[in-house]
């Protein structure tokens, strides 16, 4: 038993996941609005090392939560959502937001190669080495706007500049190695204005999987520059009912 019992028509608990080059402050209004529409909210802090960890660490923290959840992942986390949502009979709907949607065998990185147009590319990278043989990445802060948050200015922008995370080009070359067997409803959060994720391949992968599409006119970084939008879709994601 997880730490707070629901009933089975209970309001699902929003589970929020952040991609690279992110944290969970980029939830934060999106949580609000959320919050004040009555449904419990949990973000997640992405490892974002490796895909299958990654995952792992998702459904370690979905054990903890009762009753049903709409799982919501950002870029990268689309990937990591789908691989947890394998393993997690509860949930009972996916939010993507200007997310990767893999099939078996699919990496985020390979997808992304699929159509042009991303600014994803070692001249807008920083890449370190890390102790254990990784390769970390993040976006260089003076492209961060341009690349990553399209439609942030001012201090909003460089404090998402600021506080980007890290992710190893080990977990954007991760294939999905599961995926759920059932149909769980879904959605995607297409940026139109997307730098980083091509728009062409968000709507791709949407129609691919009969996700409901909703569209951002904002770069990558959705959920700080239109979190209305996200709002939106998570709102319609919650009325399902299993």
């Amino acid at each position: 038993m997880g730490l707070f019992h629901r009933g089975p028509t209970a309001t699902p608990t929003v589970v929020l996941v952040h991609g690279a080059f992110a944290d969970s402050s980029g939830w934060t209004a999106v949580a609000a609005a959320l919050t004040a529409h009555g449904h419990p909210v949990l973000a997640v802090a992405n490892p974002l090392r490796d895909l299958d960890g990654d995952a792992a660490y998702l459904t370690s923290v979905l054990a903890t939560v009762d009753g049903p959840v709409v799982l919501v992942g950002h870029s990268y986390a689309g990937s990591v959502i789908t691989r947890a949502a394998a393993d997690h009979e509860a949930v009972s709907a996916l939010v993507y937001v200007a997310a990767f949607i893999p099939q078996v065998g699919e990496s985020s990185g390979g997808l992304n190669a699929l159509y042009p147009g991303s600014l994803l590319t070692p001249d807008n990278l920083v890449l370190r080495p890390t102790p254990d043989g990784r390769t970390d990445l993040t976006v260089r802060a003076d492209r961060f706007g341009e690349v990553y948050a399209g439609g942030l200015e001012g201090a909003a922008l460089a404090a998402a500049a600021f506080a980007q995370r890290p992710i190893t080009a080990e977990a954007l070359g991760g294939e999905l190695t599961r995926a759920p067997e059932r149909v769980i409803p879904s959605w995607q959060v297409v940026a139109t204005q997307d730098n980083a994720v091509p728009p062409a391949l968000q709507r791709h992968l949407a129609e691919r999987v009969g996700a409901t599409v909703l569209e951002s006119r904002s770069g990558h970084h959705v959920a700080a520059v239109h979190p209305e939008v996200v709002v939106e879709a998570v709102l319609a994601a919650t009325a399902v009912r299993v």
